[in-house]
């Protein structure tokens, strides 16, 4: 099945719907907006929620992120679920203290400087032998003081793609899976996912249930943007079972254009489940110019996509056996010790999802050195200082060795062309 373009007149049916909602004033109002209407209306109700202003981007310890897992946990609760928490209830709390990306330490208490965060965990007790963590962070930047790559002052970073998106998408499977009895399903929306992994660490730290009775997690982080013209996505951690690359060859009968790859370890939440040795996938559809930013809005979110996307996971879980757990392989994961430390940047997004020769440049960052050269999206990096660059690996290999004030040359290829673009860090 192909993505087809909403028509003009269900185009405008479910604007009129979505700006109705959002004009919405309580809590409960949203949450009869999200069990009405078509899977598309309901994903938007979801995320219009999460996504909202009123929000402020969901922070780690700030109120805005309390009322995002207190609507999850209405939601779960509305979708059949049990509160598999701390003590029977919807929440796992986790206290940081002085909080940072670097030597955290987690405590029990408050103390001065340290905050507090939630996960939301709700489960489905199918009667079955093994259980399937379906997991997405809720958090976001707040204001963009920690990670934003906003280039002006402190604004709400919504995060509609990263990572309303794949709450959306959890909660959807939430009541899809409901006829799959070969599993029991663990539903976690993770906090603290920006700062580091928090939450999901914390939870591998202190399980809810016995995780030897998990045979797989499958991690969605950023599945908004669906490209309507290519269907192509990546589908990271296929290496961390031999069972996962017919399973998700099989279970594409929706015609999506599949990039993969191996490695278990990865700047998202199924990290720490990987590192219980536990097969995990994670599905992303991309990174784009709004990644970060406080333009990462409501309006450029493909809900069709993230439609077809929850149907692949059902299929591809419905092609997987109730059996035996699925085997766990340990994949070839980056050694921390090798991984260039960069000075300076270039100021370019990757496109993830190109897997040609190069690098093919997804956006440029405003005021940084290849926006100053006059490097374009779309271009492709071939060469960096005379060398050849193969991926995007080598390019950060390359970019590891310069640092602030250097001068080198980049070759792109646009549209055909080479061309050549003088570079000052």
């Amino acid at each position: 099945m192909q993505i087809i373009p909403v028509s003009q007149l269900s185009r405008i049916s479910f604007l009129f719907f979505f700006f109705a909602i959002l004009s919405c004033s309580t809590t409960s109002e949203w949450q009869k907006a999200a069990n009405a209407g078509s899977t598309e209306a309901k994903l938007m109700a979801d995320i219009g929620f999460l996504a909202h202003d009123k929000l402020e981007g969901r922070a780690f310890g700030s109120e805005g992120e309390t009322l995002a897992g207190a609507y999850i946990a209405k939601r779960y609760k509305l979708l059949g679920l049990q509160p598999k928490g701390e003590k029977g209830g919807w929440f796992q709390s986790l206290t940081v203290k002085n909080p940072s990306p670097h030597g955290v330490e987690f405590g029990t208490a408050s103390a001065p400087g340290s905050l507090t965060g939630r996960n939301v965990i709700g489960y489905m007790d199918q009667g079955a032998l093994h259980t399937i963590v379906l997991g997405a962070h809720f958090d976001h930047l707040g204001m963009g003081t920690m990670g934003s790559l906003h280039t002006g002052g402190p604004a709400i970073h919504n995060g509609a793609d990263d990572n309303a998106s794949g709450i959306a998408l959890i909660l959807e499977l939430a009541d899809r899976l409901k006829s799959n009895k070969k599993f029991n399903y663990l539903f976690i929306a993770f906090t603290g996912e920006e700062n580091g992994l928090w939450g999901s660490n914390y939870y591998c730290d202190h399980p809810t249930i016995d995780l030897s009775k998990v045979t797989a997690m499958l991690n969605f982080d950023m599945v908004g943007r669906l490209n309507r013209q290519t269907n192509s996505m990546i589908i990271n951690g296929v290496g961390t079972s031999s069972d996962w690359p017919d399973l998700v060859k099989k279970s594409n009968v929706y015609k999506l254009d599949i990039k993969t790859s191996e490695s278990g370890i990865g700047p998202s939440d199924h990290t720490s489940f990987y590192l219980e040795d536990i097969p995990v996938l994670h599905f992303f559809t991309g990174a784009h110019e709004d990644y970060h930013k406080p333009s990462d809005d409501v309006q450029y979110i493909n809900a069709a996509g993230i439609d077809v996307i929850t149907s692949l996971v059902v299929t591809l879980i419905a092609n997987m056996t109730s059996g035996d757990k699925i085997p766990f392989t340990k994949t070839k994961d980056p050694d921390p010790s090798t991984t260039p430390k960069m000075e300076v940047t270039l100021g370019v997004l990757p496109d993830y999802l190109y897997d040609g020769k190069g690098l093919r440049i997804d956006g440029v960052r405003e005021g940084k050195p290849a926006a100053t050269a006059g490097m374009l999206k779309g271009d492709i990096i071939i060469k960096m200082d005379g060398d050849d660059v193969a991926d995007i690996y080598g390019y950060m290999k390359i970019l590891g060795t310069f640092h602030k004030g250097d001068k080198t040359d980049v070759v792109v290829l646009r549209e055909g062309n080479e061309m050549k673009f003088d570079i000052q860090f």
